[in-house]
């Protein structure tokens, strides 16, 4: 009893109230979890505008690549010639900084960044982050990157062109092409210093989670949400030095002339002098943190929809334990299946096979979770926000996708559909399509508590048919064009005859992502507006049981203005049998207070109950 109780004592005792912050204090350089969340959170929204702007461009080469784009010139200037063209320089430099950007400033910092921030000191009954001070240089660290890379867009020359996979000796060689000159060196610079932001907020929301959860939250108490930022935390801490490392590494060979990953290049018919190093080393340092980096975007994604399919179902979210086991599965398998991106290197193909084995493995953990989404939506009293309606999506785009992905496990069929638009549909739509429904359903369900109003549902529900039918009208046909072969990062394709009967399809993908990215302004719209001028909202609009609706509407620095709650039941007592008032019970009611509703085992909790309460009296008791 003692160890339940420990966490919180010298947490709520040692808080203090708060003293009245200047405007720069308070929303700038804050120290208060909730506003860095949504500093996070408005920043990932100006990249992901950023991002998108980026991936219509090329979407409009790739849909009509003999359109003439001076209307572009105003914005792009250089890179669209006399003859309205755009660079094919540019265009591979257009695909590298898309994939960088939605990959980690959007899916890895905006979405992880943000609810990280804002739900683990609110689930867990926290006043805040374990450090303050740390939990501020996180974002910072993320800002100061996100200038350079923005920079970096702008040199002469180009921003980085080497995909955002970045493989030597294409990024390692400044003069192999323009975009591996300056706009590359700041890409690496950038990236490390994201690297570090990564990895303060991931040792910040460890500690938090472990060190500082209320009276009565043990770990089986834990909502999923919290469990999958642990887990994603836990995967960054691991595995981002590992990309730190290669990023160095990558610059060292760059700038000072040593030899970690080139080796008998040749320019022009003369020799470099580079000997020894290996590109594929940086395969592999690159996919060690590459492919734990799916997970780290996704298992956020799936958390946060794990909460928003129980609540909105108004069932307990079924196979609890399954889930957290399923999601530390997947954190395990994540380190150790990394080469099934390279089958293509000339590996062994016994280790090939090992690696397609423990891939095809990853997928048991997956399919767990998908099936226990499924079963609690079975039978539910569904209410269908937008919330649970982009998390329903997130559902469908992990069904669809993954099963593509045992596809691509297999290294037989991989060989043939590597670096086809195959890949490219798997992935927008397991991983990028998929992350960006979760996060979307999780501003739609925490808005209220962010900003104390309500998110307009009818700009929801359009948001939603219109985004869910773009993205499959944009990805689906993708899996037919790359089984036929089509290669990715390519300019055009007009000049392959076995490819121009697909032109029409690649017009329709197009037209397709421009609507759908039409529909992204209508969210970006009602977001905006709705932080000013929307509805009030009450503190527990949604009836749910987490403890973060235990706050005021607009909480404090601090939370809860008294002392922090006690939890003595799970997050997901919903619609219980015998329960008289509401189809909810939350985290912080006692057992005592609802014997109508309760199990035989819950019932023999109400003696602990008064243990506890007995302690806290003898505690309140002055000398």
């Amino acid at each position: 009893m003692s160890t339940v109780l420990s966490h919180t004592d010298a947490h709520d005792h040692g808080h203090e109230e708060h003293h009245e912050l200047g405007f720069i204090r308070k929303y700038i350089f804050s120290e208060d979890h909730k506003i860095i969340a949504k500093q996070y959170l408005i920043s990932g929204i100006v990249w992901a505008v950023i991002g998108g702007l980026m991936s219509l461009v090329f979407r409009l080469q790739l849909g009509f690549p003999d359109m003439d784009m001076t209307f572009l010139k105003p914005f792009l200037g250089q890179w669209i010639d006399a003859q309205g063209k755009l660079d094919p320089n540019f265009y591979l430099a257009l695909v590298t900084m898309h994939g960088t950007i939605m990959v980690f400033f959007v899916l890895t910092a905006g979405l992880s960044g943000t609810f990280s921030n804002f739900l683990i000191p609110l689930q867990i009954g926290a006043r805040d982050m374990a450090s303050g001070f740390l939990n501020m240089l996180s974002y910072w660290f993320f800002f100061v990157s996100s200038i350079i890379m923005f920079w970096s867009i702008f040199i002469e020359t180009g921003p980085a062109g080497g995909s955002w996979v970045i493989y030597p000796p294409l990024s390692a060689l400044p003069e192999a092409n323009p975009g591996s000159g300056q706009g590359m060196t700041l890409w690496l610079v950038a990236m490390a210093l994201f690297i570090v932001s990564q990895l303060l907020g991931g040792v910040n929301y460890v500690s938090t989670i472990i060190n500082l959860r209320t009276k009565g939250m043990t770990f089986d108490k834990l909502p999923l949400t919290v469990w999958a930022f642990m887990f994603t935390a836990i995967l960054g801490i691991l595995s981002f030095p590992v990309l730190l490392s290669a990023a160095l590494l990558l610059i060292f060979d760059r700038s000072f002339g040593t030899s970690f990953f080139l080796s008998d290049i040749y320019i022009n018919g003369h020799a470099l002098p580079n000997q020894g190093g290996s590109p594929i080393l940086f395969q592999h340092l690159f996919w060690f943190l590459g492919h734990p980096e799916v997970y780290i975007v996704i298992l956020p994604a799936l958390g946060l929809a794990s909460e928003v399919i129980a609540t909105n179902a108004r069932k307990p979210i079924f196979g609890y334990k399954a889930m957290i086991f399923s999601m530390a599965g997947i954190m395990f398998l994540a380190f150790i299946v990394w080469a099934h991106h390279m089958f293509m290197t000339g590996m062994n193909p016994f280790l090939g096979s090992v690696f397609m084995l423990l891939t095809l493995i990853i997928a048991v953990p997956s399919a767990v979770k998908a099936f226990n989404y499924i079963t609690t939506l079975w039978r539910g009293n569904i209410i269908f926000t937008p919330a649970m309606l982009f998390a329903i999506g997130l559902v469908s785009f992990f069904v669809s996708g993954g099963l593509t992905g045992i596809i691509l496990g297999n290294s037989a069929l991989d060989i043939q559909l590597h670096d086809t638009y195959f890949v490219v549909a798997h992935f927008h739509l397991v991983m990028g399509s998929a992350a960006i429904f979760g996060m979307v359903a999780g501003v739609y369900h925490w808005f209220p508590k962010m900003f104390g109003r309500m998110m307009n549902k009818s700009l929801g529900y359009i948001h939603f048919w219109i985004t869910f039918a773009g993205v499959y009208a944009v990805f689906f046909p993708m899996h037919y064009v790359g089984i036929a072969g089509f290669p990715r990062r390519y300019y055009a394709w007009s000049g392959f005859d076995t490819f121009n009967i697909y032109a029409d399809l690649n017009a329709f993908m197009t037209i397709a992502a421009i609507l759908t990215f039409a529909a992204q302004l209508i969210f970006i719209f009602n977001f905006i507006y709705s932080i000013f001028w929307g509805k009030k909202a009450s503190a527990n609009p949604w009836n749910s049981n987490t403890l973060e609706w235990t706050t005021p509407v607009n909480p404090g620095h601090g939370n809860w203005p008294g002392e922090l709650p006690t939890v003595y039941r799970w997050p997901y007592d919903y619609s219980k049998p015998g329960q008289e008032d509401g189809d909810f019970i939350p985290q912080n009611v006692p057992f005592s207070a609802t014997p109508e509703s309760n199990l035989p085992e819950e019932n023999e909790l109400i003696a602990e109950e008064k243990v506890i309460e007995a302690i806290e009296f003898d505690k309140n008791i002055p000398d």
